[in-house]
Formats: structure tokens, sequence, C-alpha cells
């Protein structure tokens, strides 16, 4: 299933549009309720001052009541559009003095009280008043009730409603045209930029003329093509370098079978042989060198942090195995720990950066001196060191003996130790620096890393 695109244009139309359009409609609603309200009220005004008309036509004709009902009293309520008027004059409880006999809902009370009835299947708008009428000390209530179809009160709340509509939907579409004609104007440096991108042959994008906005976003992708091309850089020097070294065996194997194969004494094939068992051994502890590498490289500390090392064993189990290219070389293996040092990590991974760091020191320091192998907790930070007491480094190779393939000195070695540590170190969200064993000689390698209750 293909995903939709997405159109920011169309995105950003819809967060406009949609509130815009849904306020209209509840501007239009409230605009429609207030002309209802304005209408009934003139309605209700007109009806009550018949009603009170009609009131005051009502007289005593000796022991009868009377109304006498003018045409001034109906044209109070007529309108132009022709609406039918209804009205009744009784007595409470008692005989209808004037008017539509079969008049719904007439209401007794003191105050006027208007309601909605039907009268022929119309409906109507009507008022009721009472009003009493005094004779000889008796009182009779006369309720008076009139009611008129709505065809005038509709037409004026369309008179009223009608232009605010229009006004809201005008005000709608145009602010849509101007909204589509801003999106478009200021949207176009993004197709510009995309449209020039696609034509360059340099990756960097010119923010010079964008919006602030968008300031940030370019950055950043300048930014990210920065660190992109650096290890694009780094790669392709790593694989030169990689198929350099790699090359320089294979031609000296490659030579020594040809030798071999030219020779006729069995002494001389088996000096060749030896030979050649030694160059293959240099290139299988080069590749797994350069494999450990890439695999530090990309290691993520996310993926082990859950487990625990505790870094005495692998400190001694690295010394172990290097112990006797020491002794080959008369160099005195010593190991000092502290109680706890305990960190989150990869065993085989610290393994092999200590183991690297010590071997290190054992290639490039002379015959008969001491490397120590120390391991310190301050406070929540492990330390551990490995010192010499070889030549040292100097300064101005101190970052550089970090990248792969680099020697300092001519002491036979791949150049990949302590690339290899630096990279796992790392891998750990740890430090490492190389710094000065004493004053007159060697070389101090600390790498440090947070340390953890043991589990």
């Amino acid at each position: 299933m293909k995903s939709r695109k997405r159109s920011l244009r169309t995105r950003l139309l819809l967060w406009l549009i949609v509130p815009m359009t849904v306020f209209g409609l509840i501007a239009a609603w409230v605009t429609h309720a207030n002309a209802r309200r304005t209408a009934d009220l003139l309605q209700d005004a007109a009806l009550l001052a018949a009603a009170r008309v009609l009131a005051a036509d009502v007289r005593w004709n000796g022991d009868a009541l009377v109304a006498s009902v003018s045409p001034g009293s109906i044209q109070i309520v007529g309108t132009p559009e022709g609406d039918q008027v209804y009205y009744r004059v009784e007595i409470a409880g008692g005989q209808v003095i004037a008017g539509t006999s079969d008049f719904p809902g007439t209401r007794r009370s003191v105050a006027p009280q208007w309601y909605d009835a039907r009268v022929a299947d119309l409906p109507i708008r009507a008022v009721s008043l009472t009003r009493p009428m005094y004779d000889e000390g008796r009182t009779v209530d006369v309720i008076v009730s009139v009611g008129r179809t709505l065809a005038a009160r509709d037409a004026l709340v369309a008179s009223l409603w009608k232009p605010q509509l229009v006004y809201i939907l005008g005000s709608i579409a145009v602010a849509t045209l101007l909204i589509c004609a801003g999106l478009a104007l200021e949207l176009r440096p993004l197709r510009k930029l995309a449209a020039t991108h696609s034509t360059q042959t340099r990756a960097r994008i010119d923010s010079t003329d964008l919006h602030d906005e968008l300031q940030p976003l370019v950055s950043s992708f300048n930014a990210s093509l920065d660190v992109i091309e650096r290890q694009t850089a780094t790669q392709r020097r790593f694989i030169a370098d990689a198929a350099h070294q790699i090359r320089t065996p294979l031609t000296v194997l490659g030579s020594q079978l040809q030798y071999a194969r030219r020779q006729q004494s069995l002494d001389d094939v088996r000096e060749t042989l030896a030979a050649m068992h030694h160059s293959n051994r240099a290139m299988v502890a080069l590749i797994n060198q350069l494999l450990m590498l890439a695999q530090a490289e990309s290691a993520d500390y996310t993926a082990f942090e859950s487990e625990v090392v505790d870094l005495k064993g692998v400190i001694t189990r690295a010394v172990e195995k290097l112990a006797m290219v020491a002794s080959r070389r008369d160099i005195e293996l010593a190991v000092s720990f502290d109680e706890s040092l305990v960190m989150k990590g990869s065993e085989p991974l610290l393994s092999a950066a200590i183991s690297n760091l010590v071997d290190n020191a054992i290639r490039y320091s002379p015959e008969g001196i001491r490397v120590t192998v120390e391991a310190t907790r301050t406070g929540d930070a492990l330390h551990v060191s490995v010192i010499d007491e070889g030549p040292g480094i100097p300064d101005a190779l101190r970052e550089r003996v970090f990248e792969p393939f680099f020697r300092a000195s001519d002491v036979e070695g791949s150049g990949l130790g302590l690339a290899i540590a630096r990279e796992i170190v790392r891998a750990h969200g740890g430090t490492i620096e190389i710094g000065e064993a004493t004053p007159e000689r060697g070389a101090k390698i600390v790498m440090r890393f947070d340390a953890c209750e043991s589990a």
C-alpha cells in the first residue's frame, strides 16, 4: 500500500481554513439567533400594543360588557407580507365578547403572556393580557388575546441575517484566497531552493535568502552533510590504508611462494615455509584487528548497558594472556586494583581494549622494564591506566597515535591498537587520554568509565 504524500501547503491551508470555517458557522448561527430574537421582540411589542388597544375598547353597556373593535386596532399588527391576524376578547371563565371563538391557548394572567399556537393549521405568535373591569362594586376580568402568523417575522429574520451571512461567507472566501496567495508566495523560496539544489553539484544549501524559521533546518542539514563527508572520507582513507596494509603481506607471501618453487634443497624450502608461516600469522593478526576495529566502531553502548562487568577479572585475564609475550622480552607485568571495579559494558570489547594497550606497552618498550596496569575508583568514575617505562609519546603525536595505521616508531605492528581502544572506550561512553608516566620517560594511557553498583 503506497503511503500518501503530505503537502505542507495543504496542511497549512487545513489548519487555517477549517478553524476559520467552523468559526464562520458558529458566527452565522449566533447571528441568526440574534436576528430571530430581534424579530421576536418587535413582533411581541406590536402584538402587545394591539392587545392593549383592544382592551381599551371594552366598555360596559348596562350590565353587559361589549367590545368595539376598530379597524385601526387590527392594523397595528398588520404586515405587508399579508399575515393573518386573529384576536379574541372574552370574560374570564365566561363568554366570548368578540373575535375568533376557537382562538387557542388564551391565558389569564396579571402580566402579559406570550406564547406560540396554531389557528387553522397555521403557526402564530400570540399574547394574552387580562383587564379588570369595575362596575357598581363588582370586578370582572376580561382576557384579550391577539395573534399573528409568522411571515413578517421570518422576513425580518432573513433581512437581518442574510447580509451578515453574506459578509461572513465573503470574509472566509477572501481570507482563503489571501492565504493561498500568501502560502504560494512564502513557499516559493523552498521550490526555488529545491530546483536550484537539484542542478548543483555541491551538496551544501545556501540559506542566505531563506526564512528565519528555515535557517536552523538548513543549518542542521548542512551539518549532517559535513558529518557524512567526514565519515566518508575517513572510511575511504581507512579502506585505502587497510588495502595497503593487507597488500604488503600478500605481496611478501607471493614472493616467498615463488622463491620456494625455485628451491631444490629441502632445507631452503623449509626455511622459506617458516618465513611464509610468519607472514601468514602477521596477515591473520592484521585482519583480526581490522575486524575488531570495525566491531568497535559500530558498537552501541545501549546494546549492553544492562551487562555488568567486573574489571578485575577482565584485566587479570588480559594480563595473563600477554604474560608469555612480556617474558620473552624480559618485561615485568604488574597489576594494582581497588576493591570495587564494577561497570556496565561488553566484557569482550573491554578485554580487547585493555589487551591492545598492554600489548602496545610491551611492544614499544625496551627490554627489562616494567609495565603496570592500575585500576582505581574515584567516586562514580573508574580509571584504568596502563603505564610503561618506554620512550614515551611526543606531545605533537598524542592525537595522531589514535588514527588507524599510524605508527610513531619503526617497531613492527599494524598501528591499530590505540584506534581500537579509543573506539571501544567511546562505545562505553568513556574517555581515553595519553600522559607521561614520569617526568623523565614513559607513557601513561588512562581510560575513564562510569562506575555502577554490583548486581
